[in-house]
């Protein structure tokens, strides 16, 4: 009896696809995220993908979207109860250091710079300029320059933070460390 596979939404089709396109980008880098590579992870064809997605350009551009959503839905969030609790900045500086560390972030946007596919990092771009729209202004703090100065630092970090950490002997999270406190002292989230 062949083996059939189940018929999925075109939605769930893209989400699977996006899943394990992301999974490819932790584990190997974005080179690696290719549309064969996800038809293979995910057992349909290549022509499945090209179809959902038109080119692996594409597919790269609907991944970066959904993983910065879901980012700056975190970001934001932490930023409301900082706010409110007048807490340690460090829970944002946590998270916004580890979506370009360990989730892959630094790397992909690196790529598609290098690569030319600077249109993909346009839903990057809008996503954090709409968080800051939607945050707004508080206690009159510079949030688009505080953004910048954690945007810049977390994607240096995610880059090369571990070989500058090990040769000039610091350790690990000495520049998350350093921003948290710059950032505490501003007080303005």
């Amino acid at each position: 009896m062949p083996h059939t596979r189940s018929r999925l939404s075109t939605e769930e089709m893209r989400q699977i696809a996006l899943e394990a396109a992301r999974a490819i980008l932790i584990e190997e880098g974005p080179q690696a995220v290719t549309l064969m590579a996800v038809a293979k992870r995910i057992n349909r064809t290549h022509a499945n993908i090209l179809h959902h997605f038109g080119s692996a350009g594409e597919l790269r551009r609907a991944m970066a979207e959904m993983m910065v959503a879901r980012i700056t839905a975190e970001i934001g969030e932490a930023v409301l109860r900082q706010r409110q609790t007048e807490g340690d900045i460090r829970e944002v500086v946590d998270i916004t250091f580890d979506a370009f560390e360990k989730q892959g972030m630094a790397a992909l946007m690196s790529w598609m710079i290098l690569s030319g596919e600077h249109d993909g990092l346009t839903p990057i771009l809008d996503a954090v300029h709409n968080l800051i729209e939607e945050l707004g202004e508080h206690r009159g703090a510079p949030l688009r320059q505080i953004t910048q100065m954690l945007v810049l630092t977390a994607l240096g970090e995610g880059l090369i933070g571990g070989a500058i950490a090990k040769a000039l002997e610091v350790p690990r999270d000495t520049a998350r460390k350093t921003i948290a406190h710059q950032l505490q002292t501003m007080r303005g989230w």
